[in-house]
């Protein structure tokens, strides 16, 4: 049949290139038993399959975790054990589990047939009231049976995708993908920190420890995206105080005034104000509409239609989900979301038909009067008639023209800058293999400053063992480390106590990862040395100076400790934040030109400067990093007119098309740097509350904190090397 069996099954994954995640393939043996039959769907950290177990000749579901250590595997089959022993009547029942070494953590589960919540909403849009009531009332059953255990296991991953519905209308909270065994003060996971945007409380960000309260305020969210066809406002937006709750009587006016206080209730930003326990929700949502209290596990709805009524009906077939598709990486579309569109589209064609009237009455006015048209502009319209002698030449005129760079940058270029005398251009992973790194293959350390001692140091976590260890302990602080290409070595910036923008009197420093051999680099009198980027040969260290008064970049050698200024400016214009190019060749840097900061590219020897990127009198860029296969920058931008977080922006770095905002879904985002294999990136967030560093896809999404303490900045993220 073709089959490929593991253990040794790498070789039978295929890549998908779009979510550098490596899929299984049809009718792969995994574990001597289980053979994979379908792809349901894939997330950040893994994907779920429908496997058959040939042992027992039955469907199952089969959760993929792409982390693998050996610390990790541990604790992933300690909580499986728990896990297996789950018995309730809206929880599907996890028969298996192992571990393949290098390649992943496998939960088995049952295969629960028929539709999730979120097939339905987009079925059959708005879910009524009473159907809403008893799949809460479900959900809150298998709540209480988990919070119960001892220890307490929590979902946290409750969302619409999560809740499926039998043929018979039985009711199901499954994938335990992400499950959490609560200890106290201490907890263990079964999978990566993730959040649902709209669907996570701000405490599962990392604003406070999470606790069975957690799985209420998801619950009540996805109840509330069941009864308006709209996912709710985000829980740390909310939190942040920059969006609010919108009442679930405005977006459905007929829903009772319980129901809707229930379920807002249940997503109360402060777990004080929620309800205490999954029993308390469930009451309050049955008391909501008098309903009789059914017996434990037996709440059913309406059952989905069946494959004969789906084939039979084009329209029910037409709105059904592709499971192909990732998990949650997709929402559902209302009935009302679906006009709102239709009426987008409507005024789109309007503006668009009075443009096309507008541009036909310019060309009839250049075709009849070629004297009102520059000449620069006539040029473009090669079949206009020329302009009469007695027109006014254009060089006269006083219009100011920004023109686009074209081909601003070229990742291939050398200008000035001669062969590495002893080491060659170290190349992303992207271009040793021709694919994307896998998860498993990238090095999960980040190092980073954190003031949690009262001073800054930097401190480097194993992001799947939450371990810190300090690796600086400078009397006058230290921060913005930057690894050597080899991830043996730091070089970071000293005295630094807390986050600021500019560390006057400071030098760098460089110490090797475990601590040792502290050594200070040679400063200008008066210090100033700050922003430190090494190069992907090793050899050099571009860093930002006030040396000469203002902001300029600096290359160091580090052969020869001699140091160049690479920018020559003119007027004493701020020039910083360096970024080396994935082959060595090309440094990008924000350069403030008039008020905001834009962002320049230059050779690695400071020469044939040129700006990549306009910024304009408002919009300020900065903290620009390379992608590790240089097809992309990644930078910050902010309005300098008015108090905004800065947002993330993403530039092709081989088109002039304009750069692309991504919705991370954070309250700000900046000093991105991206992991060995650019499946990952490490970021800080915050502001005048406080700074965090996180972690995600570069897409925004599996988001995750570093640290969940809140009582301390976590700032200056830098991801670390393979070591050689």
């Amino acid at each position: 049949m073709g089959r490929s069996v593991a253990h040794g099954y790498a070789a039978s994954k295929k890549y998908d290139f779009d979510r550098r995640l490596m899929i299984l393939e049809n009718e792969t043996i995994l574990h001597k038993r289980y053979q994979i039959r379908e792809n349901l769907g894939q997330g950040g950290m893994g994907s779920v399959y429908r496997a058959i177990d040939e042992n027992l000749s039955v469907d199952v579901a089969v959760k993929e975790n792409l982390f693998t250590t050996e610390e990790y595997a541990r604790q992933f089959r300690l909580e499986a054990v728990i896990l297996a022993n789950i018995r309730h009547p809206n929880l599907p029942r996890v028969s298996d589990h192992f571990v393949i070494a290098g390649e992943g953590q496998y939960l088995v589960m049952d295969f629960i047939e028929g539709e999730d919540l979120r097939q339905r909403m987009e079925r059959v849009g708005i879910l009524p009231e009473d159907e809403s009531i008893l799949i809460g009332a479900a959900m809150c059953d298998a709540l209480s049976y988990l919070h119960a255990r001892k220890p307490p296991i929590l979902h946290r991953d409750i969302k619409p995708g999560n809740v499926k519905i039998s043929p018979d209308g039985h009711i199901f909270l499954v994938d335990f993908g992400l499950a959490k065994v609560y200890q106290g003060n201490q907890a263990t996971t079964t999978g990566a920190r993730a959040m649902t945007p709209g669907y996570s409380p701000p405490e599962q960000y990392g604003t406070a420890r999470t606790d069975t309260r957690t799985d209420i305020y998801s619950l009540g969210a996805t109840l509330y995206a069941a009864l308006t066809g709209v996912i709710p406002e985000d829980g740390l937006a909310r939190a942040m105080d920059n969006a609010q709750l919108t009442p679930l009587r405005k977006r459905n006016s007929n829903v009772s005034r319980h129901l809707a206080s229930a379920i807002e209730k249940a997503m109360e930003v402060d777990p004080g104000d929620r309800f205490q326990s999954a029993d308390d929700f469930k009451v309050a949502l049955l008391n909501s509409k008098s309903m009789t209290q059914q017996l434990l596990g037996t709440y059913t709805i309406t059952p989905p239609p069946s494959e004969a009524e789906r084939k039979s009906d084009p329209l029910k077939a037409s709105n059904a989900l592709t499971h192909s598709m990732p998990l949650e990486e997709y929402a559902f579309v209302s009935p009302r979301k679906k006009q709102l569109e239709r009426e987008r589209r409507s005024r789109r064609f309007l503006i668009g038909t009075l443009f096309a009237i507008l541009a036909v009455g310019i060309l009839s006015i250049a075709f009849f009067l070629p004297n009102s048209i520059p000449a620069s502009v006539r040029r473009l319209f090669p079949f206009l008639p020329p302009a009469s002698p007695t027109a006014l030449p254009t060089e006269y005129t006083s219009v100011t023209q920004i023109v686009p760079v074209e081909n601003p940058i070229d990742p291939t270029a050398t200008p000035d800058l001669p062969p590495p005398p002893t080491q060659p251009v170290v190349a992303s992973p992207v271009d040793q293999v021709g694919i994307p790194t896998p998860i498993g293959a990238d090095y999960l350390q980040i190092a980073y400053a954190s003031t949690r001692t009262g001073v800054a140091q930097i401190y480097l976590t194993d992001i799947l063992s939450d371990q810190a260890i300090a690796v600086t302990n400078m009397p006058g602080g230290a921060c913005q480390p930057s690894w050597s290409p080899d991830g043996t070595r730091l070089v970071f910036t000293s005295p630094c106590n807390i986050k600021k923008d500019t560390y006057q009197g400071s030098s760098l420093f460089i110490i090797n990862a475990d601590g040792s051999g502290l050594q200070p680099l040679p400063t200008a009198p008066g210090g100033g040395d700050f922003e430190p980027a090494w190069s992907p040969d090793g050899q050099y260290i571009a860093f930002t100076s006030l040396r000469d008064g203002y902001m300029q970049i600096y290359s160091y050698l580090l052969d020869d400790d001699s140091v160049n200024r690479l920018v020559e400016t003119a007027l004493n214009k701020p020039a910083r934040q360096p970024s080396w190019s994935p082959n060595g060749r090309q440094i990008v840097y924000a350069y403030q030109r008039v008020t905001t900061y834009e962002l320049w590219l230059m050779s690695s020897l400071g020469a044939n400067e040129k700006q990549i990127f306009l910024s304009g009198d408002v919009l300020s860029n900065q903290y620009p990093v390379w992608s590790p296969d240089g097809n992309y920058i990644l930078f910050s931008q902010r309005s300098v007119t008015e108090f905004t977080f800065p947002n993330l922006f993403s530039l092709k770095t081989d088109t002039t098309n304009p750069a692309l905002q991504i919705t991370m879904g954070v309250l700000s985002v900046e000093d991105v740097d991206y992991s060995p294999g650019g499946i990952w990136i490490a970021y800080e967030s915050g502001g005048d509350r406080g700074y965090h560093v996180l972690y995600s896809t570069p897409s925004g999404a599996n988001q995750a904190r570093v640290t969940e303490d809140v009582t301390f900045d976590d700032f200056d993220p830098a991801w670390r090397p393979v070591p050689k």
